[in-house]
C-alpha cells in the first residue's frame, strides 16, 4: 500500500478529514494525518489515529527520536489554508506541516497535491496569486480554480483522488 502524508491546515473542510481518509483509504493509501498546531482544534486527532492505524501528529519530533513517518509516495496539502500556502512558498518551516511540505519541495519528491481552501479576499490578495505561481512551476500540483470552485468550497473529492493517482502513476512511470 502507498503512504500518503495527509496534511491538513485550519478551514471549515477540516471538519471533513475522516471521511476524507476513509475515502484514501478506499482507493488504496495508507493515510498518515499530519495537522497544523491550529488544525488540531477542527479535528479530532485520536479518532484518527484510530482510524488510520498511525498516530496523527501536529509537532515536530524531539532530537533522538526516530522518526515516526515513513517515506510518503504522495503528498496532500488539503484543506491548505492562506497562511500556510504563503509560508510554504516563502521557505518558512515553523510547524511540522510547513516544514514536510518545505522539505519535499527542496527534495523534489514525493509528488505534492494542495487543495487551497480561502475566501475570494484572500484569493486576491498579491501575495497568494504569486505564491500559487511559484509552487505550480516548483512542480506542485495545485487545485485551486476559484471560478469553478467559489469560495471556501474545495475541488470535489473524486477529483482529487484521481489527480494523485494521475501524479503518482506518472512519477512511477519515470522512475
Amino acid at each position: 500500500m502507498k503512504v500518503l502524508y495527509l496534511l491538513v491546515c485550519a478551514a471549515p473542510p477540516a471538519h471533513e478529514t475522516k471521511t476524507v481518509v476513509r475515502a484514501l483509504q478506499q482507493a488504496g493509501w495508507d493515510v498518515w494525518v499530519i495537522a497544523t498546531p491550529q488544525a488540531t482544534r477542527w479535528i479530532d486527532m485520536t479518532a484518527l489515529t484510530q482510524l488510520t492505524g498511525h498516530p496523527a501528529r501536529s509537532d515536530y519530533r524531539l532530537p533522538g527520536e526516530a522518526d515516526p513517518l515513513p517515506p510518503a509516495h504522495a503528498i496532500l496539502a488539503m484543506p491548505l489554508t492562506f497562511n500556510t500556502i504563503n509560508k510554504w512558498a516563502c521557505g518558512i518551516s515553523d510547524t511540522l506541516v510547513t516544514g514536510l511540505l518545505c522539505e519535499a519541495l527542496g527534495r523534489g519528491t514525493p509528488p505534492i497535491v494542495a487543495v487551497p481552501c480561502l475566501k475570494m479576499d484572500l484569493v486576491r490578495h498579491p501575495a497568494f496569486q504569486k505564491h500559487i505561481n511559484l509552487l505550480r512551476e516548483s512542480g506542485v500540483h495545485v487545485l485551486h480554480e476559484p471560478e469553478r470552485y467559489k469560495s471556501p468550497q474545495m475541488v470535489p473529492l473524486e477529483e482529487v483522488i484521481e489527480t494523485l493517482q494521475a501524479v503518482t502513476a506518472h512519477q512511477e512511470a519515470h522512475e
